[in-house]
C-alpha cells in the first residue's frame, strides 16, 4: 500500500497541471461562445448540438482520435507537432469540458428576467455595462454550476490520458487493474478523487465571495487554486530534470517487470528514471520514435506485422536483423538487441479439455472451433497476426470476447471462454494447466523481446552501455516466474519486486 501511496503526489501534480489546462482553455472557448450563443438561438443551437455530439465519443475514443490527427497536422507542417502525450490528452479533455460550461452560461443568461434587462435598459446602461453589473452576477450561479460540473468531468477523466503516453493518475488504475494490485487501484481512486473534490470545493468557495460580495474571499479561493497549480508545477520546471530519462511500458504484467528492470540499471547509472506505463502497441513504438519515451521492450512479431506491415514469417535471427535495418532507416530508432526469450502469442486450452476433445494443435482446432469460445486480449482479433491464423487454418469460432490479459485467463478458468491467445511467457499457462496448442503452419512470426532506444539515445554509449547487460540475459524460463510472481492471487508481488527477482535470477544482481 505505501509503494502505491509513494507514486501518487508526482501522477498527482501532472494530473492536475493536465486537467486546470484543459479547464482553463474550455473556458476560453466556452465562455465568450456562451455570450454570442445567449444572443444568437441559431448560433446556441449549432453550438450545443457539436458540444453535445462531442460528450457522446467514449472519452478513450476521442483521445485515440486525436492521435492521427495531430500525427497528419505535424506530417503537413514538416514535423514539430507532438501526436502523443500532453497535447492530445489536453485537446480531448477541452472538448469533455465544453458541453457544462457552455450549456449552463447559455441557461443563465437566457434565464435572467426579460423586466430587469429592460430596467437596465431604461437607465441607458451601455451593453458592456449592463453584462458586468447585471446579467454576469444574475447568471453566475447557474454558470459556476458548470465551471464546476467541468471541473469534476476534467479530473475523473483525465485518468484516460495514461493511454496516450501523458502521466497521470490512471498510470496507478490501468497498472492496478492490470496486475489486480487493488492498493494501487484504490490510491489512483482516491487521489483522483480528492483531486476533483478540492477543486470543486475552491470553485464553490470563490462563488460564494463573488456572490455574497464578499472578493477577499474569492480570490483567496483562487489564489489556492494558483498555488496548487504552480506547486504540481514545480518538478516540470527547466533545469530540475537532471538526467531524467523515461522508460515505457504497455498494459500488461511483464511490461512492468522489464520496464522496472531497466529503471534500476538506469539509475545505476546515475539516471534519473520516471515510467509511462498502459501505453498500446502503437502507440508505445510512436513514443520512442517521437522521444516521448527513452527506451521500452517490444516484441519482435508486433513490430513485425504492426509497423513493418509484413506477413511472411522468416527464422528469429533474419527477422531481428530486419527490424534493425528497418526502425533505424524509418525512424532513427535503435534496436539495441533481444533479451534472451520469446513472448509470442499462442492458443491455449485448458489441459483436461483440450486432452478430452483431441486437441493439440491449430489445425485441430480448425473443426471444433465453430463449437467453442474465444477470449483474446484487448488488442489480438484486430491484429495481422489474428488474419494470419485465419488465413492460415480457416479458423472460425462461434463466438469472441475481448479481456484485459488478467481477466482473459480467468475467463479461461471459469469456462466463460473455451480458447484464449495466450502468450508464450506467461507462468500462468504451467500455473493453470493449460495446453498451448502447435503451430505446424508457423503462421504467428518470431516475437523475441527486444529493447528499443529513442533517436536521441541512440547515441548514447553510457546509456546503452547500462543496459547491455540484459540482452541474452533472461530466458523464458525466468521471465515465466517472474510474471507469475505478479500474476498469481496469493502472495503476489509489486513489479517492482518481481524485476528485483528477476535481476538476482540472471546474475545481474547479488
Amino acid at each position: 500500500m505505501s509503494e502505491a501511496f509513494a507514486r501518487v503526489p508526482t501522477l498527482a501534480a501532472q494530473h492536475l497541471l493536465l486537467a486546470l489546462a484543459a479547464l482553463a482553455l474550455g473556458l476560453a472557448i466556452s465562455l465568450p461562445l456562451g455570450l454570442w450563443s445567449a444572443k444568437r438561438p441559431a448560433v446556441a443551437r449549432v453550438a450545443l448540438g457539436v458540444a453535445s455530439l462531442i460528450q457522446t465519443i467514449p472519452g478513450l475514443a476521442l483521445l485515440a482520435l486525436f492521435y492521427p490527427i495531430l500525427l497528419w497536422l505535424s506530417g503537413l507542417v514538416g514535423g514539430g507537432i507532438p501526436a502523443l502525450g500532453f497535447l492530445p490528452a489536453l485537446l480531448a479533455l477541452t472538448l469533455y469540458a465544453l458541453l457544462p460550461i457552455l450549456r449552463n452560461t447559455v441557461t443563465g443568461l437566457t434565464g435572467i428576467d426579460p423586466a430587469v434587462i429592460e430596467a437596465a435598459d431604461g437607465i441607458g446602461m451601455t451593453p458592456s455595462q449592463k453584462l458586468r453589473l447585471v446579467e454576469a452576477p444574475l447568471a453566475l450561479p447557474v454558470a459556476m454550476a458548470g465551471v464546476r460540473t467541468a471541473a469534476v468531468w476534467t479530473i475523473g477523466a483525465a485518468t484516460l490520458s495514461t493511454t496516450v503516453g501523458q502521466p497521470s493518475l490512471g498510470d496507478l488504475i490501468f497498472a492496478g487493474l492490470q496486475t489486480q494490485s487493488w492498493p494501487q487501484v484504490l490510491a489512483g481512486c482516491i487521489a483522483a478523487a480528492a483531486l476533483a473534490l478540492s477543486v470543486d470545493a475552491l470553485l464553490g468557495l470563490a462563488e460564494f465571495g463573488v456572490r455574497r460580495r464578499r472578493p477577499a474571499l474569492a480570490w483567496a479561493a483562487l489564489a489556492l487554486l494558483l498555488a496548487g497549480t504552480a506547486a504540481a508545477s514545480v518538478p516540470l520546471w527547466p533545469g530540475r530534470t537532471g538526467r531524467t530519462v523515461v522508460v515505457g511500458a504497455k498494459n500488461f504484467s511483464e511490461q512492468f517487470i522489464l520496464a522496472r528492470l531497466i529503471g534500476d540499471r538506469l539509475e545505476r547509472a546515475g539516471y534519473r528514471v520516471e515510467y509511462r506505463e498502459g501505453l498500446g502497441s502503437a502507440v508505445a513504438f510512436q513514443a520512442v520514435a517521437g522521444g516521448s519515451v527513452d527506451v521500452y521492450v517490444d516484441y519482435a512479431g508486433t513490430l513485425w506485422t504492426g509497423p513493418m506491415r509484413r506477413t511472411d514469417a522468416p527464422p528469429r535471427a533474419e527477422q531481428l536483423a530486419a527490424l534493425a535495418r528497418w526502425t533505424h532507416a524509418t525512424h532513427r530508432v535503435r534496436l539495441l538487441g533481444s533479451l534472451g526469450f520469446e513472448n509470442a502469442y499462442a492458443f491455449a486450452m485448458r489441459g483436461p479439455a483440450a486432452k478430452r476433445r483431441g486437441i493439440a494443435t491449430l489445425a485441430d482446432l480448425t473443426a471444433q472451433a465453430p463449437g467453442l469460445t474465444l477470449g483474446s486480449d484487448l488488442e489480438f482479433l484486430d491484429r495481422p497476426e489474428w488474419r494470419a491464423v485465419q488465413r492460415a487454418y480457416g479458423l472460425r469460432f462461434g463466438g469472441a470476447t475481448r479481456y484485459s490479459p488478467t481477466f482473459m485467463y480467468r475467463a479461461l478458468a471459469s469456462g466463460r471462454a473455451d480458447v484464449i491467445s495466450a502468450f508464450s511467457s506467461d507462468g500462468r499457462i504451467a500455473a493453470d494447466g493449460l495446453t498451448v496448442l502447435a503451430d505446424p503452419k508457423h503462421a504467428i512470426p518470431g516475437y523475441d523481446a527486444v529493447l528499443l532506444l529513442a533517436p536521441e539515445r541512440a547515441g548514447d554509449a553510457r546509456f546503452a552501455a547500462a543496459l547491455t547487460p540484459l540482452l541474452g540475459r533472461v530466458p523464458v524460463a525466468a521471465m515465466r516466474e517472474a510474471n507469475y510472481r505478479v500474476d498469481r492471487d496469493a502472495a503476489k508481488e509489486t513489479p517492482a519486486a518481481a524485476a528485483r527477482w528477476l535481476a538476482r535470477r540472471v546474475g545481474l544482481e547479488r
